[in-house]
């Protein structure tokens, strides 16, 4: 019994502690505002919970990015069109993108925090590998598409949390406008298959 009730306190924590970073993180103008001491604070624990429970800031992000990203993430593993695996891929690739760009421009504060967090590149994050592993297996099933591990970076860069804030917090571009043109590029993407007589080394 006393184990049960430490595993549900353990979970109890952790749902508060998720959820006081995500209303400090919608409040603050900056994420760099947020520190580790605030969530403890909020949630109502100390900070030694805070840490045994996801190691360090960059783990918090992490756990608190996945937990929202958890609906897209079970939509494009085995949910129906536009995002589910039946869809054709041609048609799956800018759904997936625009989904993207729509849970970043939803979570701006956060996804910006997340890869701005560590020092290690931010192309051997978990939650891109995954995105790049998927797109990227997506691309393979488009007929006379080359490169498609390049590709698949290439598109993601152009979701990436700092261009998005940029465009939406400095350019003041319309989030319309943004899923329009991303949805432009990817089509032009898409479009360009290797030229006759052409060659990397030409």
């Amino acid at each position: 019994m006393p184990e049960h009730r430490s595993r549900k306190d353990a979970s109890r924590n952790r749902q508060a502690v998720l959820a006081a970073a995500d209303a400090l993180f919608a409040r603050r103008a900056s994420p760099a505002d947020v520190t580790m001491a605030d969530v403890a604070s909020a949630a109502g624990v100390g900070k030694g919970t805070l840490f045994r429970a996801f190691g360090d800031r960059a783990g918090l992000l992490r756990a608190l990015y996945e937990a929202r990203l958890e609906p897209i993430r079970q939509a494009v593993e085995a949910g129906p069109p536009p995002l589910g695996p039946t869809t054709p891929p041609q048609d799956r690739v800018p759904a997936l993108l625009d989904a993207l760009l729509c849970f970043k421009l939803d979570n701006r504060r956060l996804a910006l925090a997340l890869e701005e967090s560590g020092s290690s590149s931010p192309y051997q994050a978990e939650h891109y590998q995954r995105w790049h592993s998927t797109l990227h297996a997506v691309l393979e099933q488009i007929p006379g598409l080359t490169d498609s591990g390049f590709t698949a970076h290439a598109l993601l860069a152009a979701t990436r949390a700092d261009l998005v804030e940029h465009l939406a917090g400095e350019e003041r571009l319309a989030r319309e406008g943004m899923r329009a043109q991303l949805a432009t590029f990817i089509t032009r993407v898409l479009a360009c298959g290797p030229r006759p007589g052409w060659t990397a080394e030409a």
